[in-house]
């Protein structure tokens, strides 16, 4: 097989031993976010006309609409640890308008909606950038747009393609750079070139979000409750109310969201549906005015390349560098544990990229190394569904780009609760669900066989085995 760029332009073992020395193995964002408020556990039993298990942005966001939606409402939200811990705390801050985890998916899954489905997202996007205002939150929103870069000659033949296609269709908001517009953006000698979506692409402070909305729901009336896992939901008969169980109460409600995504589901139909990937980044100090001249970034987009095995890398406010990605690992028998966090092979390995990437930041020490894990699902995006009667909504399978699409989820699942007919509810997109995984050993010997089908790809010039190819046809996946 070839190599690849980050193989040829490797730095040297001291410079990335010297950048990791003092690394914390902590969540930068939710180390950032400063003190948050210590709320109670479940105790006793609560009667709502809305329960909503999970603290993250999909609960969040659930909250939040459901008492704009009626401010009457009574509204609950159990969390199993702390608002905000997993996912939504600890992902790369991207906040990307589509709903089908790129067009390209969404081509090949949806092609006759795609353009409503583009809509909905970029109005979704909207949405959330109007949010700062509207409630007086900060979450350190900024629409600059990001970069798809090719570092790869026939990545750089992918690019081609898409801004072809963005031309033909008229879409003003993707512009294309020659190697030399894109150095003069962001400049790292592995740039070949780049595509610039200026319009459905931001940034934000992940775990600033998810605290403000906790924060927000909490002024609007929702009750939040802490450390209090879910351990059974009872629902007798076809009317009765949704009964959450914890440990030190329980919740009587009309209707339930299940908004756990990673976490083992409440409802034995979706055990197969996704799986759990571990996904890894770096954070580095404050750069420096130096070396921020050095390499440019002056528009601040987010970026990724094209390869199979991306990386994906932003700057924050306090002019930090996030890098993460490339490596996503999956644990056998579908595990979540807080060990599979720490893999000091990936760090080794990230940094490395980084300096590759960015060689004139050698010396460039990072402040904080984590990983968490990533709710995929075969078809790479969001599904959704009711269960109990229509007194149970959920949604999950996010695989990467949720940030902004659990805004849309949330909007769904209330939907559905209140059974109401709208653009949302019609879309094939939200009607069907993506075919289960295997089960075990069958998903572990697929998904390992899958990611070395693609390291492969990334190392003979993008060209897919048999295996990728028969996965490609039968519309299933593995990503992160």
């Amino acid at each position: 097989m070839g190599t690849t760029v980050f193989e040829r332009r490797r730095p040297s073992a001291s410079v990335v031993q010297h950048s990791l020395e003092h690394t914390a193995q902590s969540v930068f964002w939710l180390d950032d976010v400063g003190r948050v408020p210590v709320r109670p556990k479940l105790s006793g039993e609560r009667v709502a006309h809305l329960a909503i298990v999970g603290g993250g942005y999909t609960g969040l966001w659930t909250a939040v609409l459901a008492k704009r939606r009626n401010p009457n409402a009574r509204v609950v939200l159990v969390e199993a640890k702390t608002i905000g811990w997993a996912a939504s705390g600890r992902n790369g801050g991207f906040c990307e308008a589509s709903l089908t985890h790129g067009r390209e998916n969404g081509l090949a899954r949806w092609p006759d909606e795609l353009d409503t489905l583009d809509r909905l997202g970029l109005e979704n996007l909207d949405a959330i950038e109007a949010a700062e205002a509207e409630y007086g939150m900060d979450f350190e929103f900024e629409r600059n747009g990001s970069l798809d870069v090719a570092v790869e000659p026939h990545q750089l033949e992918w690019l081609l393609e898409s801004a072809a296609d963005a031309a033909a269709r008229g879409d003003a908001t993707v512009r294309f750079l020659d190697e030399a517009e894109t150095r003069a953006e962001v400049d790292s000698p592995t740039y070949l070139g780049a595509a610039w979506h200026t319009r459905t692409s931001a940034t934000l402070h992940p775990a600033k979000l998810a605290v403000e909305l906790a924060r927000v729901a909490e002024e609007l009336g929702v009750e939040i409750f802490e450390h209090s896992p879910v351990r059974r939901m009872d629902t007798p008969g076809s009317t009765g109310a949704v009964t959450l169980v914890t440990d030190g109460g329980r919740v009587l409600a009309e209707h339930a969201v299940l908004a756990t995504n990673v976490f083992p589901s409440l409802l034995k139909r979706n055990t197969l549906m996704t799986v759990p990937v571990y996904d890894y980044a770096l954070m580095t100090e404050p750069l420096s005015a130096e070396q921020l001249a050095a390499i440019g970034w002056s528009n601040r987009q987010g970026i990724g390349d094209m390869a199979n095995q991306f990386h994906y890398y932003r700057i924050s406010r306090d002019n930090r560098i996030l890098f993460g990605g490339y490596d996503a690992i999956y644990h056998y028998g579908t595990r979540v544990r807080e060990q599979y966090e720490h893999r000091p092979e990936t760090f080794a390995r990230l940094a490395g990229h980084f300096f590759t990437t960015f060689p004139q930041l050698e010396g460039l020490r990072f402040s904080h190394q984590w990983g968490g894990a990533i709710d995929t699902c075969t078809r790479f995006c969001a599904f959704y569904g009711t269960a109990r009667d229509d007194r149970v909504a959920y949604a999950t399978g996010f695989t990467g780009l949720g940030v902004a699409a659990t805004r849309f989820a949330a909007e769904v699942m209330l939907d559905r609760l209140e059974r109401r007919e709208t653009e949302r509810t019609q879309l094939e997109m939200v009607r069907e669900r993506p075919l289960p995984f295997p089960p075990e050993p069958a998903a572990a010997l697929g998904i390992n066989a899958t990611r070395w089908s693609l390291d492969r790809a990334d190392h003979t010039g993008g060209r897919r085995n048999v295996l990728l190819k028969t996965l490609d046809a039968l519309g299933l996946g593995f990503d992160s």
